[in-house]
C-alpha cells in the first residue's frame, strides 16, 4: 500500500468529489494484505437505520495536496466501517477565505442531520472570539466529533536566508501567504506583532502546494505551513537541508523538532507570552473534524464512538504511518472543550490581539 496509497492521495489532480465505497475500502486492503473484520455495529438495531443507506459530505476547506487534505481523504477511506449503517463518505474540497467558506456553508446551508463533516482552519475560534472572521457562525455550536492530530506549523525558509530566528529580529525574509483568515497567514503576522520579528508575507497563493512552490521557484524566502504538510509535500528538502526550520507554533517542542524553538520561547515579556499562548492554541484543536450545529443528540454521539473507534483502528493507524503523517487522538468532548477555552480569553488580552489580526488583515 505504501507508495500507491501515497501517490493516490496526496495527487493534485484528484477531483473535488470523490466517493470512498467499502468496495474502495476492500482494494486498499487487498494491497495492505488484507483486512480484519469489521467492526461489530454501535447499538441496537434501530440505531444501525440512522445512517444506512445515506451518504456522509466530508467538507474541507483547504485545496487537494495538502496535510489537511490528506488527513480527510484518509478518515474518509476508513471511518464508514466504524458508523452504524456504513454509510458512504463523500469528500469535497472547499476552499475559500482561510477556510471560512467551509464554515459558513456547515454553519448556514449544510443538513442539520449528521449527514455533514468538515474539516476547517483551528484559527477560526479565535477569530470569533476577536470579531475578526468575515463570516457569522458560531464555533462553539458545532457539533465537535474529534480530532486525529495536533497542527505544529512552521516557518522555513531556504537555507540561503535566514539561519536562525534570531536574525528573523534583525533582517527581513519573504514568506508566501494565502487569505487573511488562514493559519499560514495569521502566525508569522501574529509573530511579527507580538515579538518584533519581520517576515514580509507575500498573500494571494492559493494554499500550502502553491506557497511551496513559490518557493521551489524563488519567488519568496520561505513559507509557514504545518508540519506533517512539510514532511509528506517535501521530504527531500530536509533531508537535503536546502530548507531551515526556523520556529514552530506550538506550547512545547515538537517530538521531531526538539531543536527548534517555540513561537513561545521567541516572547521577550510575560505579556507577550500571553499573548502567543492564545494564538498557538490552535495548535491543540489542530485536525479535527465536526458536523453541524444543533444535529440531534444520539446522532452525535454515533459519530463520536464511529470516530474514536477509528482513531484506534490499526488499517487507519498503518495508512498514516505510510503517508508521514502524525496521529494524536483527542474526544470530539475535550476538543470542544479547546474551543470553549477561546471564548474565554481575557478581556484585557483581546485588545492587543485583535490589533495582530487587524495588521494582517490590512496587509
Amino acid at each position: 500500500m505504501s507508495h500507491d496509497l501515497a501517490s493516490r492521495i496526496i495527487s493534485h489532480s484528484l477531483p473535488r468529489r470523490e466517493r470512498f465505497t467499502l468496495s474502495r475500502r476492500a482494494s486498499l486492503g487487498a494491497i495492505a494484505g488484507g483486512l480484519s473484520l469489521w467492526a461489530s455495529p454501535l447499538s441496537a438495531a434501530s440505531d444501525n437505520e440512522v445512517f444506512r443507506g445515506k451518504t456522509i459530505d466530508l467538507i474541507v476547506g483547504f485545496p487537494t495536496g495538502g496535510s489537511n487534505d490528506l488527513y480527510a481523504r484518509t478518515l474518509a477511506t476508513h471511518l464508514g466501517r466504524f458508523i452504524p449503517g456504513h454509510p458512504t463518505l463523500v469528500l469535497r474540497n472547499m476552499p475559500g477565505a482561510g477556510s471560512v467558506s467551509a464554515a459558513a456553508y456547515m454553519a448556514a446551508s449544510a443538513p442539520r442531520d449528521g449527514t455533514a463533516l468538515a474539516l476547517v482552519a483551528p484559527t477560526l475560534p479565535l477569530d470569533e472570539r476577536l470579531g475578526t472572521s468575515p463570516a457569522r457562525f458560531a464555533t462553539a455550536d458545532f457539533g465537535w466529533v474529534g480530532r486525529v492530530n495536533s497542527l505544529v506549523n512552521v516557518i522555513f525558509v531556504r537555507s540561503s536566508s535566514l539561519q536562525s530566528i534570531n536574525d528573523a529580529f534583525e533582517h527581513s525574509a519573504r514568506l508566501s501567504a494565502t487569505g487573511a483568515g488562514s493559519a499560514i497567514t495569521i502566525y508569522p503576522n501574529a509573530l511579527n506583532y507580538i515579538t518584533g520579528t519581520k517576515f514580509d508575507l507575500v498573500r494571494g497563493y492559493a494554499g500550502s502546494a502553491e506557497g511551496m512552490l513559490a518557493v521551489n521557484r524563488g519567488e519568496v524566502d520561505g513559507h509557514c505551513t504545518g508540519w506533517d504538510t512539510l514532511k509528506t509535500s517535501h521530504p527531500d528538502w530536509l533531508t537535503s537541508k536546502s530548507i531551515r526550520v526556523l520556529v514552530q507554533f506550538a506550547a512545547k517542542r515538537h517530538a521531531e523538532l526538539p531543536d527548534i524553538p517555540t513561537a513561545l520561547e521567541c516572547a521577550r515579556t510575560p505579556r507577550q507570552v500571553e499573548l502567543m499562548r492564545a494564538i498557538v492554541n490552535a495548535s491543540d484543536i489542530g485536525t479535527s473534524f465536526f458536523t453541524t450545529p444543533h444535529v440531534p443528540h444520539e446522532r452525535l454521539t454515533l459519530l463520536r464512538h464511529a470516530f474514536d473507534q477509528c482513531m484506534n483502528d490499526p488499517h487507519f493507524q498503518a495508512d498514516l504511518t505510510t503517508l508521514r503523517v502524525g496521529l494524536s487522538p483527542l474526544s470530539g468532548e475535550a476538543v470542544a472543550g479547546l474551543v470553549r477555552d477561546v471564548h474565554h480569553i481575557a478581556d484585557e488580552l483581546v485588545p492587543d490581539l485583535q490589533k495582530a489580526q487587524m495588521v494582517l488583515t490590512a496587509g
